[in-house]
């Protein structure tokens, strides 16, 4: 049986309709023609290992992997679209988020401060924000301190508690969490905007044949197009399935290149 996973949206409030949208993914690989597809998604705290494993059906990941350490070793399927405002045609960004009764009027402000970030291999959560402030960096530093908090949502609780003053999430993330866990959200409001990249991709292993390639994007197109589908659709942000070139994912080394240029390599 090969192996399956969901791990980048796979907010424990949402695990049902996860589940469900698994369930229906899997019906309709199957109906493409697809063998040994399994009937539950894998699920670990190492995400990486399956994304690299020999055995690898179907996952979604971070677009910085997806250009770093999975570069030539996994095959881009396609890119979902969600029902966010600025993610048309497969795109997405980062809320950068500050405490709702803090004083800050732009990223500027943010000088000495403190970030929260989910991790350094993370595009929304690091290189969007390395990317923000390496214009207003002064020979390689600009925040009093940063903290790898080890997920999107800890680095909100972070900001909303005072242990942090500022953290860059996913904006399909911090949708989910308005959406399934408000309360995640309290406290906190919006400074700016990151720019935008290509949103996660979904993927699968480097040496599938070609047909099964063909069959996975079919049934991705089927699931994203049955009406009876709507719902789970819609409980998950998704809109839409599209093929964009892996070239498309350029645009993330493009922002880090650009950081290390302006002497800030490192979000410090």
């Amino acid at each position: 049986m090969l192996s399956a996973s969901l791990p980048m949206y796979d907010l424990p409030a949402l695990r049902k309709e996860t589940d469900a949208w698994w369930a229906a993914l899997a019906a309709a690989f199957r109906a493409e023609g697809l063998k040994d597809v399994p009937d539950s998604l894998a699920r670990s705290d190492e995400p990486a290992a399956l994304w690299l494993s020999s055995d690898l059906l179907f996952s979604q990941t971070c677009g910085y992997p997806l250009t770093h350490s999975l570069k030539g070793k996994v095959t881009l399927l396609m890119t979902p679209v969600y029902d966010l405002e600025g993610c048309a045609g497969g795109t997405y960004y980062s809320e950068i988020l500050v405490r709702r009764d803090a004083d800050f009027q732009g990223l500027a402000d943010l000088r000495g401060k403190r970030a929260a970030v989910n991790e350094a291999g993370s595009q929304s959560g690091y290189n969007v924000l390395r990317s923000a402030i390496a214009p207003l960096a002064t020979q390689g530093r600009f925040f009093a301190a940063v903290e790898e908090s080890g997920s999107h949502r800890n680095s909100m609780a972070m900001v909303a508690s005072g242990d942090a003053d500022v953290c860059a999430v996913d904006c399909v993330t911090y949708g989910l969490l308005c959406k399934a866990e408000p309360e995640a959200a309290v406290g906190l409001r919006r400074l700016a905007v990151s720019a935008s990249a290509p949103a996660l991709p979904f993927i699968t292993r480097r040496d599938i044949p070609e047909a099964d390639l063909q069959r996975l994007r079919g049934g991705l197109r089927s699931a994203f197009d049955d009406p009876a589908l709507a719902d789970i659709r819609a409980a998950l942000l998704l809109t839409d399935v599209v093929t964009r070139p892996l070239g498309d994912y350029t645009v993330i080394e493009a922002m880090e290149t650009q950081a290390v240029s302006l002497g800030y390599p490192t979000l410090a």
